[in-house]
């Protein structure tokens, strides 16, 4: 039986990335929430949240490898001014320096989406950080489902080792003065807001206006039960009191309710 000493570590090709989507829509969260924007979707994850919306570049990361050149020119053909690199986890790999020099370069204000757990260098006109609290654990039993085997350390496990870096968190937030950077905390309970409260106790640098609460959503809105939009209601006016208590900004979902919660959008 092979061990996970005997796989070979894949090449690394510093031209090209695999990407699991690319698409234009308009950015449903943060600081440029409306802007027509063109998205690239990096495919592989060194998390495994319980809510995540995009599995298929996380959970089972899927796609096809494309050119960092490629990826610039049609993000030059789509005509909007704003290139939002988003995942997975894009910082994962040296490949997103190049591509976001390079979408800078062409003319278009970049963002970079990631859960600040890992560092790269990269150019930025908005550097949107985003944490993930204990709630984003996975249960063993999601982890086994999702095809993780125990044997390898189990998803759950290393999602919780790995799901808060406070140095990286640090540098980024030094390295991108505001406005160009965002701390976006996904909220479903009191005890996240205890859990963001203890988080930035530990950081230094960051202003009221940099934090963004986002209310956890139901899984599929449009098939979603009158008691699972109770509590989402519920959810959204917890998180927006504590935006008003807080000095803090409520994040709001734009794409999710002009297209629901479907790829390419």
């Amino acid at each position: 039986m092979l061990s996970r000493q005997d796989i070979p570590e894949p090449k690394i090709d510093p031209q090209s990335l695999l990407i699991s989507e690319t698409f234009v829509s308009v950015q449903g969260e943060g600081l440029f929430t409306g802007v027509p924007s063109w998205f690239v979707r990096l495919s592989g994850c060194n998390l495994r949240c319980r809510w995540c919306d995009t599995p298929y570049a996380s959970w089972k990361p899927e796609g096809a490898r494309r050119s960092l050149d490629e990826l610039v020119a049609e993000a030059v053909r789509a005509k909007v001014p704003h290139a939002v690199i988003t995942g997975g986890e894009p910082m994962m790999f040296p490949q997103v320096t190049r591509l976001s020099r390079l979408l800078t370069e062409a003319g278009l204000v970049v963002t970079i989406e990631t859960a600040g757990t890992v560092y790269q260098l990269v150019m930025c006109g908005l550097m949107s950080i985003s944490p993930k609290l204990a709630g984003s654990t996975p249960s063993v039993v999601q982890a086994n489902a999702g095809g993780q085997s125990e044997a390898w350390g189990g998803a759950a496990g290393r999602h919780a080792q790995r799901r808060l870096n406070v140095p990286v968190l640090q540098q980024l937030l030094n390295e991108h003065p505001a406005p160009k950077r965002q701390l976006k905390f996904v909220v479903s309970s009191e005890d996240d807001l205890r859990e963001i409260d203890s988080i930035l106790a530990q950081l230094q640098g960051w202003t009221n206006a940099d934090v963004l609460l986002m209310p956890e959503g139901v899984g599929e809105p449009d098939s979603a039960s009158a008691e699972d939009r109770r509590r989402e209601r519920e959810r959204k006016q917890m998180v927006a009191q504590a935006c008003i208590d807080r000095g803090w900004r409520y994040c709001a979902r734009v794409h999710i309710d002009i297209f629901g919660n479907k790829r390419g959008t």
